[in-house]
């Protein structure tokens, strides 16, 4: 099996953001450096060193992800979000994974929500 796809890179941060049109979660929430991840297209905050159980080999992560897309937001979370399931019905129309929060629009959930699940996951990153 190969390395991860998705690595961290020294793109710049700002140019991304630049092109995005809504408000997003901010450096300020996750209290972590913003970095580019994998092809231009996700945003991650902090980072970790974790094994894969298959073959040991270790890798290098971000603790809390963003990746804005034209269709929709994407969360990458370092949780496993099915057993959040309660909490994200009450946040608003979303999907999630087991790590991958989902949102079509912003205007769709509950944002102070959203900012304490980033929180909680932030606070309980390994």
């Amino acid at each position: 099996m190969g390395g991860l796809k998705t690595t961290e890179t020294a793109q710049n941060v700002n140019t991304l953001l630049n092109n995005i049109s809504e408000d997003n979660i901010k450096k300020e929430v996750t209290n972590k450096s913003p970095k580019i991840w994998g092809d231009n297209s996700i945003i991650g905050f902090g980072n970790y060193s974790y094994f894969r159980k298959n073959n040991k080999t270790e890798f290098k992560w971000f603790n809390i992800g963003f990746a804005p897309r034209k269709t929709k937001i994407t969360l990458y979370l370092t949780c496993d979000l099915t057993e959040k399931e309660v909490f994200l019905k009450k946040m608003g129309k979303c999907k999630w994974g087991k790590g991958c929060l989902h949102i079509n629009k912003l205007e769709d959930i509950d944002l102070k929500m959203l900012r304490q699940l980033v929180i909680e996951v932030k606070d309980n990153s390994y």
